[in-house]
């Protein structure tokens, strides 16, 4: 199963994550990774790994072509798979947590279980998914812990001048977003006069989505020049340290 482990080091996929994909722990998965032959693993396992790869049996990895395209394939599959997976369990144990923290998390789940038992539309589900997503991005992306202060302010919960986060970016923030919701609900903006803002709003999404290929793509060709430039031919466990500072120092050579 080596020619599998440097297939799946190629595409970054960790063994937390496989290991939550195929819907067993840790060790399960070294323990399936230590046999010589997948066909000796339990059939809906091996199956679930030969989909995720997008092949139909082993002997097919030694053509696969790690391409960006390829990579963000079997992450959306990867994605998919680990929500789907019984592994994904609902927080039921709240150890580790201080009071407050507990008290937060129960309030939390409890609302969203009752919106979706109640409310079955699919814009509630949809809602829900875009909030998961919001979630996801919160550590990257500053902004979104903003536009959550200001809709706690501008329902009633917080006082206005409450500044928790960066005050001063907070604070221009905030007045951006309210002179924006200003011109909303005051008919101010249609549908006609924004169209062009909009095409701009998808133009830079595709530019960001065409940036992460590209890298992805730039990243791949540098580990095969790496890799040539070193005599080797993959990437193992034992060549790994030196192959990642060989393409760290291709990639420098760029700048």
């Amino acid at each position: 199963m080596k020619e599998l482990n440097v297939v799946l080091t190629e595409l970054g996929i960790s063994k937390v994550r496989l290991a939550k994909y195929l819907g067993v722990s840790r060790q399960m998965l070294y323990n399936y990774l230590g046999i010589d032959n997948i066909n000796n693993w339990p059939k809906e396992k091996a199956a679930k790994l030969l989909s995720l790869l997008n092949i139909e049996s082993i002997d097919a990895l030694g053509d696969l072509k790690i391409t960006g395209e390829y990579i963000i394939e079997v992450e959306g599959r990867l994605n998919e798979g680990v929500k789907d997976s019984s592994s994904k369990e609902v927080i039921a144990d709240l150890k580790g947590f201080n009071k407050k923290e507990q008290e937060l998390l129960s309030d939390i789940i409890n609302l969203l279980k009752e919106k979706l038992s109640s409310d079955k539309t699919k814009d509630t589900y949809n809602t829900y998914v875009y909030l998961f997503n919001f979630l996801q991005s919160m550590e990257t992306t500053e902004e979104l812990k903003y536009i959550l202060g200001y809709m706690s302010k501008s329902l009633g919960f917080t006082d206005p001048m409450e500044f928790v986060f960066h005050k001063d970016k907070q604070f221009i923030f905030e007045s951006i977003l309210f002179s924006a919701m200003t011109l909303y609900n005051n008919g101010g903006a249609s549908k006609s006069k924004l169209s062009a803002s909009h095409q701009r709003f998808v133009q830079d999404i595709e530019h960001k989505n065409e940036e992460k290929l590209s890298r992805t793509q730039e990243l791949n060709t540098a580990k095969v020049q790496a890799l040539k430039e070193l005599g080797y031919t993959e990437i193992n466990e034992d060549n790994a340290k030196e192959v990642l500072e060989k393409i760290a120092e291709i990639q420098s050579r760029k700048v």
